[in-house]
């Protein structure tokens, strides 16, 4: 092959080389089965094992029971910013946003635009030019609220929420597109996660929704049938043709985490890596800029 070079795109990112070894064995024949994963049928039983030890292996690694159901769905996590409100922000009711980047932006607009309720601000850093996460003590909680939504890293601004806030009896809902299975987090404080897998997961094409059960129980009837989290739920994420060969990688990647020791490990590698850049940064203040405050900087995007 041509000299590998660095790829530093934000995704679709860099995949394992083991990954992609492991891709490039099986691509022609799958297992025995004479056909491509390219090609093998999404009722077989050949994929219905995918898809279920990826399930299985996400909810291993992020230390997660069978009280949460995992859904592989298309579309992005753009749509995410639609579905979320659709199936939890009741109608009269309110949804809590933090806005703290590019992202965070957008969800507030999708969620403004499904109109079911108020759309609640609890902080905002757009004034600050989004160099930093908000406090605990600056969150203006409502009193009550279909979910709080957080963007835990934000790619553009380069900041990264480094604590996990409280907010009471409340969902906490986030989207963790790019900083996913990038560090240990105590995900059981989520009652609802999302991600695009095309940065920390896989390539693009599958979208990774992670929901408590006692919220999805929650969700509204009556949607547009394959808007509704619970038509994936119930089906498996198997209702209609899924991205099979993206959940795949996806399996193959998150294997590769547990063999890596998992998040522990793949933590100590990101901090690592981290760490390095900004001791430079901060050594050379004059002709290094970054744009954020320390204690929000992100793990994953380092902005300048």
């Amino acid at each position: 092959m041509a000299k590998q070079v660095y790829n530093f795109n934000p995704g679709p990112a860099v995949l394992p080389k083991e990954v992609l070894l492991k891709v490039q064995s099986e691509l022609l024949d799958y297992k025995g089965t004479g056909i491509s994963i390219l090609e093998s049928s999404h009722r077989s039983a050949e994929y219905e094992e995918v898809n279920n030890a990826a399930m299985k292996l996400l909810r291993e690694i992020m230390g997660l029971g069978d009280d949460y159901k995992v859904l592989f769905v298309g579309g992005g996590a753009s749509l995410q910013f639609d579905m979320l409100p659709m199936n939890l922000h009741v109608k009269g009711g309110t949804a809590a946003y933090v806005e703290t980047g590019s992202w965070a932006e957008k969800a507030i607009k999708e969620a403004r635009k499904i109109g079911n309720g108020t759309v609640h601000v609890a902080a905002s850093m757009k004034e600050e030019k989004f160099g930093r996460i908000p406090k605990q003590n600056e969150l203006k909680m409502p009193s009550e609220a279909a979910y709080f939504h957080i963007t835990t890293n934000n790619t553009i601004y380069g900041c990264q929420w480094q604590y996990v806030p409280e907010v009471g009896n409340i969902p906490l809902v986030s989207d963790m597109s790019s900083d996913i299975l990038s560090r240990t987090l105590d995900f059981k404080k989520f009652s609802l996660i999302y991600a695009g897998a095309q940065k920390n997961l896989g390539p693009s094409g599958v979208t990774i929704v992670i929901i408590k059960n006692d919220l999805l129980a929650k969700c509204a009837d009556g949607l547009p049938t394959m808007l509704s989290y619970k038509t994936h739920a119930d089906k498996d994420s198997l209702y209609n043709t899924p991205p099979v060969f993206a959940v795949y990688v996806v399996r193959l990647v998150l294997e590769w985490i547990k063999n890596q020791g998992g998040l522990k490990t793949v933590e100590k590698v990101n901090f690592a890596k981290k760490e390095r850049i900004y001791q430079a940064m901060d050594l050379h203040p004059d002709f290094y800029r970054g744009t954020v405050k320390p204690d929000s900087r992100s793990w994953m995007n380092i902005t300048l």
